[in-house]
């Protein structure tokens, strides 16, 4: 019955079978099939192109976007000059350094028109196109670099893009995060620093990127090497920062001044003490936040430093942006972007990936009716029914966790390990310190 019934999907196993597909076969359609969320992800947008995010109608839509948003309300349009000066009435972008920079730097491109709504509609429509490119690039680094290049259809075609991929400029970051480990496995640790510090100017998680390239060198006695990526990497947030802070010191804190002032925000835990009418203080949601960055770092550190065999790059990354995440004081839609490629190189199950992704979708329909409910209460989703979707989606990422953890430690230990293919210059080196607990 069961080679009666793949003859369905291909028919019997051919004398080509074995052969892998050439590499260009292969990119080519992994790119095609990467066309589908980016196609989907841009219909999602049509309601909200038509009235030009203006109303509540993004919300009920669904199709809200920071994008044009920040493009209207932070007065992007005023262009880059007046960004850099810190005139009166400059933009205002609230983003980190180098994704306020590109903000700004897309908004300075945009064709003049005498309507409002068209230039919105040309800044999304710029941004579509270049956060397209962004996502055909990870696709391929992921392709060229992990153990099985179909594992990059993770990326491909994964529903998260599809739903949050153009709400934000966030695949920018999540592309220089996954150039700085493509750089690394071939050996690069200058770029490799390079990349990943300019991934850091764009968002802080991918500092757990490096830690965990850290974590698995000091067990392999590649220290200078780390050292060199990690030098790279600070030099590098160091000059994005001072240049921006000469320019516009205000612009240059913006973002982490905010953080710390704000309250809980959609898709945190800490949210729910405040839809309950008893919010946490900002010192508390400072230290959750805090804290949870610390149990990141050691759960890291565990499972890179006491693991029978080395985990990968890719799984000690992901159990740290995962706790990361869902400990933060928000865990905005567009913040699962940065597990996607993690997914893909740790070569999760696709029962598990869906599992999340599902979890990610009820939550990605339940934020928006919630914040139109704040417009229009008996229409709206009440905040009880949030909590439960909201919690849903924290728990499929701890589950998501779970199971990237769970297999390096079954995997790892048993009598043949599979190669790291992002170990770089790792791989093949005897471990050098292992912690063991008794």
């Amino acid at each position: 019955m069961a080679t009666a019934a793949t003859e369905v999907i291909g028919g019997p196993r051919g004398r080509y079978a074995g052969r892998e597909l050439p590499w260009l076969l292969t990119a080519a359609v992994l790119s095609a099939l990467a066309a589908i969320p980016a196609g989907f992800g841009v219909a999602l947008r049509i309601p909200c192109l038509r009235t030009h995010w203006s109303g509540d109608g993004q919300f009920w839509n669904a199709c809200y976007s920071d994008l044009p948003n920040a493009y209207r309300d932070g007065n992007l349009g005023a262009g880059l000059a007046s960004f850099l000066q810190g005139a009166d009435g400059a933009p205002t972008t609230g983003q980190p350094p180098l994704t306020g920079l590109a903000l700004m730097a897309m908004a300075s491109i945009v064709p003049a028109a005498d309507r409002e709504g068209t230039r919105i509609a040309w800044y999304f429509a710029l941004w579509a196109v270049v956060l397209t490119l962004l996502l055909l690039a990870i696709v391929w680094m992921v392709a060229s670099t992990a153990r099985a290049p179909w594992a990059a259809v993770h990326v491909a075609l994964a529903p998260v893009v599809a739903l949050v991929g153009f709400v934000s400029a966030d695949l920018l970051g999540v592309a220089l995060a996954s150039a700085g480990m493509w750089a690394w496995s071939r050996r690069r640790p200058g770029a490799a620093g390079v990349l990943l510090g300019l991934a850091i100017a764009a968002r802080s998680y991918p500092v757990l990127i490096l830690i965990a390239i850290g974590l698995l060198a000091l067990r392999s006695g590649q220290r200078r090497s780390f050292a060199r990526t990690a030098s790279h990497a600070v030099a590098t947030v160091l000059a994005v920062f001072g240049a921006l802070w000469l320019l516009h010191p205000e612009a240059a804190v913006a973002s982490y001044r905010a953080w710390l002032s704000a309250g809980a925000g959609y898709g945190s835990p800490w949210l729910l003490p405040q839809l309950a009418g008893n919010p946490l203080p900002s010192w508390a949601l400072t230290a959750l936040a805090a804290g949870g960055w610390v149990v990141a770092v050691l759960a890291g550190a565990v499972l890179a430093l006491s693991s029978a065999r080395r985990p990968t790059v890719a799984e000690v990354s992901l159990v740290m942006v995962g706790i990361v995440l869902v400990t933060g004081r928000s865990f905005t839609v567009q913040s699962s972007l940065w597990l996607v490629p993690l997914v893909a190189w740790c070569l999760v199950q696709w029962r598990d990936h869906l599992i999340w992704a599902g979890a990610e979708a009820m939550h990605f329909v339940a934020v928006w009716l919630t914040i139109a409910a704040t417009k229009v209460p008996d229409r709206g989703m009440p905040n009880a029914w949030y909590a439960f979707f909201s919690m849903l989606r924290v728990i499929a990422v701890l589950w998501l966790v779970a199971m990237v953890w769970l297999r390096a430690r079954e995997r790892w230990g048993s009598a043949e390990a599979e190669p790291d293919a992002l170990a770089g210059s790792m791989a093949g080196a005897e471990d050098r310190l292992i912690v063991k607990f008794s």
